[in-house]
């Protein structure tokens, strides 16, 4: 009786652990999802002041063309700002998912 009631407790540690995996993975997709938009609407904002320089670089003024690639530049920095924080936050929750998974394990 012992046996049973002991494989009863390990199956149900083992579907909370895998339920949980399931929930950390879907949080992972939900964090990639929000953290996309903002980092394509910077890419595409950098793009068009880059692009800006560009067209104006052979009509305007010297300073206005700077000005526009000092402005994209801008955007590109804070592209990778962007990148390396959603990236830290990935990191971070898979860390939380690992604890709270050696927990189970360790009970």
């Amino acid at each position: 009786m012992e046996k049973f009631c002991g494989d009863a407790v390990d199956t149900v540690m083992s579907c909370a652990n895998l339920l949980k995996n399931a929930v950390g993975i879907v949080g992972i997709i939900i964090i990639l999802g929000l953290c996309i938009t903002p980092i394509i609407k910077l890419i595409i904002l950098m793009g068009v002041y880059y692009l800006g320089s560009a067209i104006c670089q052979p009509i305007a003024d010297e300073k206005i063309v700077k000005l526009l690639s000092k402005i994209g530049g801008t955007f590109k920095l804070l592209l990778a700002i962007m990148c390396s924080i959603s990236a830290m936050l990935i990191v971070g929750v898979a860390i939380v998912i690992n604890v709270s998974n050696s927990g189970i394990m360790m009970s």
